[in-house]
Protein backbone atom coordinates (compact mmCIF):
# COMPACT_ATOMS: atom_id res chain seq x y z
CA UNK A 1 0.00 0.00 0.00
CA UNK A 2 1.24 3.61 -1.07
CA UNK A 3 1.48 6.35 1.56
CA UNK A 4 -0.79 8.00 -0.48
CA UNK A 5 -3.64 5.73 0.00
CA UNK A 6 -2.44 4.74 3.95
CA UNK A 7 -3.16 8.59 4.75
CA UNK A 8 -6.26 8.61 2.84
CA UNK A 9 -7.88 5.83 4.87
CA UNK A 10 -6.62 7.47 8.03
CA UNK A 11 -8.61 10.29 7.38
CA UNK A 12 -11.57 8.17 6.19
CA UNK A 13 -11.04 6.06 8.97
CA UNK A 14 -10.98 9.37 11.57
CA UNK A 15 -13.81 10.48 9.75
CA UNK A 16 -16.08 7.43 11.00
CA UNK A 17 -15.15 8.82 14.35
CA UNK A 18 -16.56 12.98 14.20
CA UNK A 19 -19.87 13.69 14.52
CA UNK A 20 -22.27 15.26 11.51
CA UNK A 21 -22.21 14.52 7.79
CA UNK A 22 -19.14 14.92 6.04
CA UNK A 23 -18.07 14.69 2.44
CA UNK A 24 -14.18 14.12 0.86
CA UNK A 25 -13.23 14.08 -2.10
CA UNK A 26 -9.39 13.51 -3.28
CA UNK A 27 -7.65 13.91 -6.69
CA UNK A 28 -3.86 12.99 -7.24
CA UNK A 29 -3.57 15.56 -10.40
CA UNK A 30 -0.74 13.66 -12.14
CA UNK A 31 -1.26 10.45 -11.23
CA UNK A 32 -5.26 10.24 -11.33
CA UNK A 33 -5.61 8.53 -7.98
CA UNK A 34 -8.72 9.17 -6.86
CA UNK A 35 -10.71 9.10 -3.24
CA UNK A 36 -13.81 9.89 -1.67
CA UNK A 37 -15.99 9.66 0.85
CA UNK A 38 -20.12 11.04 0.65
CA UNK A 39 -17.85 12.78 -1.90
CA UNK A 40 -21.17 12.83 -4.28
CA UNK A 41 -23.57 14.20 -1.26
CA UNK A 42 -25.19 17.54 -0.99
CA UNK A 43 -23.64 19.55 1.63
CA UNK A 44 -24.93 23.11 3.64
CA UNK A 45 -22.31 25.22 0.88
CA UNK A 46 -21.47 28.43 3.61
CA UNK A 47 -19.13 30.22 1.42
CA UNK A 48 -17.75 27.56 -1.08
CA UNK A 49 -20.51 29.19 -2.87
CA UNK A 50 -18.70 32.12 -3.63
CA UNK A 51 -16.36 29.91 -5.93
CA UNK A 52 -18.59 28.93 -8.78
CA UNK A 53 -20.01 32.17 -8.58
CA UNK A 54 -16.63 33.26 -9.08
CA UNK A 55 -16.76 31.04 -12.41
CA UNK A 56 -19.57 31.92 -13.65
CA UNK A 57 -18.56 36.05 -13.37
CA UNK A 58 -15.28 35.59 -15.06
CA UNK A 59 -17.83 33.15 -17.71
CA UNK A 60 -19.88 36.27 -18.45
CA UNK A 61 -16.98 38.15 -18.96
CA UNK A 62 -15.02 35.97 -21.62
CA UNK A 63 -18.51 35.53 -23.35
CA UNK A 64 -18.53 39.67 -24.01
CA UNK A 65 -21.54 40.22 -21.82
CA UNK A 66 -20.01 42.04 -19.23
CA UNK A 67 -16.33 43.80 -18.34
CA UNK A 68 -14.74 43.48 -15.57
CA UNK A 69 -14.11 47.01 -15.33
CA UNK A 70 -18.04 47.58 -14.99
CA UNK A 71 -18.73 49.28 -11.43
CA UNK A 72 -21.40 48.54 -9.41
CA UNK A 73 -22.83 50.66 -6.26
CA UNK A 74 -22.41 49.31 -3.12
CA UNK A 75 -25.03 51.05 -1.20
CA UNK A 76 -25.38 50.86 2.57
CA UNK A 77 -28.48 49.10 2.76
CA UNK A 78 -26.61 45.93 0.57
CA UNK A 79 -23.93 46.03 3.69
CA UNK A 80 -23.67 42.45 4.79
CA UNK A 81 -21.86 41.64 8.40
CA UNK A 82 -19.12 39.04 9.23
CA UNK A 83 -16.61 38.78 6.30
CA UNK A 84 -15.36 41.01 4.12
CA UNK A 85 -14.17 44.79 3.87
CA UNK A 86 -17.08 46.90 1.95
CA UNK A 87 -19.04 46.68 5.45
CA UNK A 88 -16.33 49.05 6.49
CA UNK A 89 -16.73 52.16 4.41
CA UNK A 90 -19.25 54.62 4.87
CA UNK A 91 -21.97 55.44 2.65
CA UNK A 92 -22.47 53.98 -1.19
CA UNK A 93 -19.43 52.62 -2.29
CA UNK A 94 -18.25 52.16 -6.05
CA UNK A 95 -16.90 48.59 -7.00
CA UNK A 96 -15.78 46.96 -10.26
CA UNK A 97 -16.56 43.93 -10.91
CA UNK A 98 -12.93 42.11 -10.34
CA UNK A 99 -12.60 43.68 -7.42
CA UNK A 100 -15.67 42.29 -6.21
CA UNK A 101 -14.45 38.93 -7.36
CA UNK A 102 -11.11 39.52 -5.63
CA UNK A 103 -13.11 40.41 -2.29
CA UNK A 104 -15.72 37.75 -2.90
CA UNK A 105 -12.39 35.20 -2.50
CA UNK A 106 -9.47 36.86 -0.82
CA UNK A 107 -11.98 38.31 2.01
CA UNK A 108 -14.78 35.90 1.57
CA UNK A 109 -16.99 39.28 1.87
CA UNK A 110 -20.21 38.64 2.04
CA UNK A 111 -21.72 42.38 0.80
CA UNK A 112 -19.32 41.46 -2.53
CA UNK A 113 -21.40 38.40 -3.17
CA UNK A 114 -24.61 39.56 -2.75
CA UNK A 115 -24.10 42.51 -5.18
CA UNK A 116 -22.90 39.95 -7.29
CA UNK A 117 -25.75 37.32 -7.32
CA UNK A 118 -28.33 40.24 -7.68
CA UNK A 119 -26.13 41.58 -10.64
CA UNK A 120 -26.34 37.51 -12.12
CA UNK A 121 -29.39 36.65 -10.61
CA UNK A 122 -30.00 33.93 -9.16
CA UNK A 123 -32.29 31.66 -11.08
CA UNK A 124 -29.72 32.63 -14.44
CA UNK A 125 -26.77 31.31 -11.47
CA UNK A 126 -28.44 28.16 -11.04
CA UNK A 127 -28.51 28.24 -15.47
CA UNK A 128 -24.93 28.78 -15.21
CA UNK A 129 -23.96 26.34 -12.38
CA UNK A 130 -25.88 23.44 -14.54
CA UNK A 131 -24.00 24.64 -17.71
CA UNK A 132 -20.78 24.04 -15.79
CA UNK A 133 -21.99 20.40 -15.18
CA UNK A 134 -23.13 20.75 -11.16
CA UNK A 135 -26.36 19.21 -9.90
CA UNK A 136 -26.08 19.42 -6.29
CA UNK A 137 -24.13 22.55 -6.30
CA UNK A 138 -26.92 25.20 -6.01
CA UNK A 139 -27.69 28.57 -4.88
CA UNK A 140 -30.74 29.10 -3.04
CA UNK A 141 -31.02 32.24 -1.35
CA UNK A 142 -28.70 35.52 -1.00
CA UNK A 143 -26.13 35.35 1.91
CA UNK A 144 -27.57 36.41 5.29
CA UNK A 145 -31.36 35.87 4.66
CA UNK A 146 -32.86 34.94 7.32
CA UNK A 147 -36.45 34.76 6.13
CA UNK A 148 -35.25 32.42 3.15
CA UNK A 149 -33.08 30.11 5.45
CA UNK A 150 -35.87 29.87 7.96
CA UNK A 151 -38.24 28.74 4.98
CA UNK A 152 -35.60 25.99 4.68
CA UNK A 153 -34.12 27.35 1.84
CA UNK A 154 -30.28 26.65 2.04
CA UNK A 155 -26.94 27.17 -0.51
CA UNK A 156 -25.62 23.12 -1.53
CA UNK A 157 -22.40 22.09 -2.98
CA UNK A 158 -21.17 18.89 -3.69
CA UNK A 159 -17.55 17.75 -3.40
CA UNK A 160 -17.10 16.07 -6.02
CA UNK A 161 -18.49 18.61 -8.24
CA UNK A 162 -16.19 21.06 -6.40
CA UNK A 163 -13.08 19.30 -7.10
CA UNK A 164 -14.34 18.83 -10.62
CA UNK A 165 -13.95 22.33 -11.18
CA UNK A 166 -10.58 23.10 -9.56
CA UNK A 167 -9.40 20.26 -11.98
CA UNK A 168 -10.48 22.05 -14.86
CA UNK A 169 -8.98 25.57 -13.70
CA UNK A 170 -5.59 23.32 -13.11
CA UNK A 171 -5.66 22.07 -16.25
CA UNK A 172 -6.61 25.41 -18.11
CA UNK A 173 -9.83 23.93 -19.42
CA UNK A 174 -12.44 25.85 -18.11
CA UNK A 175 -13.63 28.08 -20.58
CA UNK A 176 -9.99 28.72 -21.59
CA UNK A 177 -6.57 29.35 -20.51
CA UNK A 178 -6.62 33.10 -19.57
CA UNK A 179 -10.10 32.87 -17.63
CA UNK A 180 -8.42 29.37 -15.78
CA UNK A 181 -5.23 31.09 -14.68
CA UNK A 182 -7.37 34.27 -13.70
CA UNK A 183 -9.46 32.38 -11.57
CA UNK A 184 -6.60 30.24 -10.24
CA UNK A 185 -4.62 33.48 -9.56
CA UNK A 186 -7.72 34.50 -7.11
CA UNK A 187 -8.00 31.26 -5.12
CA UNK A 188 -4.26 31.39 -4.05
CA UNK A 189 -4.83 34.87 -2.62
CA UNK A 190 -7.29 33.41 -0.17
CA UNK A 191 -6.08 34.95 3.08
CA UNK A 192 -8.33 32.42 5.56
CA UNK A 193 -5.78 29.83 5.51
CA UNK A 194 -6.28 27.49 8.85
CA UNK A 195 -7.71 24.60 7.66
CA UNK A 196 -5.78 23.34 4.60
CA UNK A 197 -2.80 25.43 4.83
CA UNK A 198 -2.86 25.45 8.80
CA UNK A 199 -0.22 23.22 9.09
CA UNK A 200 1.34 23.68 6.48
CA UNK A 201 2.11 27.51 6.69
CA UNK A 202 2.32 28.49 3.48
CA UNK A 203 4.87 25.23 2.43
CA UNK A 204 3.41 24.94 -0.92
CA UNK A 205 1.23 27.21 -2.42
CA UNK A 206 -2.92 26.34 -1.94
CA UNK A 207 -5.82 27.50 -4.61
CA UNK A 208 -8.72 26.95 -2.02
CA UNK A 209 -12.03 28.70 -1.08
CA UNK A 210 -13.27 28.29 2.51
CA UNK A 211 -16.67 28.36 3.94
CA UNK A 212 -17.44 28.36 7.53
CA UNK A 213 -20.83 28.52 10.13
CA UNK A 214 -22.13 27.30 13.60
CA UNK A 215 -21.10 23.58 13.59
CA UNK A 216 -20.19 23.89 10.05
CA UNK A 217 -16.64 24.01 8.07
CA UNK A 218 -15.66 23.36 4.49
CA UNK A 219 -12.18 24.25 2.67
CA UNK A 220 -11.97 23.20 -1.39
CA UNK A 221 -8.98 23.48 -3.25
CA UNK A 222 -5.88 22.61 -5.31
CA UNK A 223 -2.66 21.90 -3.45
CA UNK A 224 0.50 22.48 -5.22
CA UNK A 225 2.62 19.57 -3.88
CA UNK A 226 5.37 18.21 -5.94
CA UNK A 227 2.20 16.00 -7.44
CA UNK A 228 -0.70 18.47 -7.46
CA UNK A 229 -3.78 17.79 -5.97
CA UNK A 230 -7.67 18.53 -5.78
CA UNK A 231 -8.78 18.08 -2.05
CA UNK A 232 -12.49 18.93 -0.85
CA UNK A 233 -13.72 18.98 2.84
CA UNK A 234 -17.13 19.45 3.26
CA UNK A 235 -19.49 18.84 6.83
CA UNK A 236 -22.14 20.42 8.47
CA UNK A 237 -23.70 19.28 12.29
CA UNK A 238 -20.54 18.90 13.19
CA UNK A 239 -17.87 19.69 15.74
CA UNK A 240 -15.70 21.98 14.01
CA UNK A 241 -12.62 22.00 15.90
CA UNK A 242 -11.82 18.11 14.78
CA UNK A 243 -13.11 18.45 11.34
CA UNK A 244 -10.64 21.47 11.03
CA UNK A 245 -8.14 19.50 12.81
CA UNK A 246 -8.13 16.74 10.65
CA UNK A 247 -8.32 19.01 7.39
CA UNK A 248 -4.90 20.25 8.59
CA UNK A 249 -3.47 17.38 9.50
CA UNK A 250 -4.53 15.69 5.98
CA UNK A 251 -3.49 18.01 3.86
CA UNK A 252 -0.20 17.88 5.56
CA UNK A 253 0.74 14.20 5.76
CA UNK A 254 -0.55 13.90 1.86
CA UNK A 255 1.99 16.46 0.83
CA UNK A 256 4.56 14.82 2.97
CA UNK A 257 3.32 11.45 1.97
CA UNK A 258 4.84 12.52 -1.44
CA UNK A 259 8.29 13.49 0.00
CA UNK A 260 9.03 9.90 1.58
Amino acid sequence: MTKELQVLRSIAGEMTSIPGHLGFYYKNLVTGCTYGINADDAFLAASVIKFPLLLHVLTRAEKGEIRLSDKLIVEDREKMPSCGGLNQFTGPVEVDILTLCRLMIVLSDNTATNKLFRFCGLEETNTAFRDMGLEKTVVRRLLFDAEASARGLENTICPREMGALLERLYRNEFIGPEASRKALDILLKQQIDHKLDGKLCGEVPIAHKTGEDDRLSNDVGIVFAEQPFVICFAGHDTDVYRWEDLMRRGTFDLVHAQMD
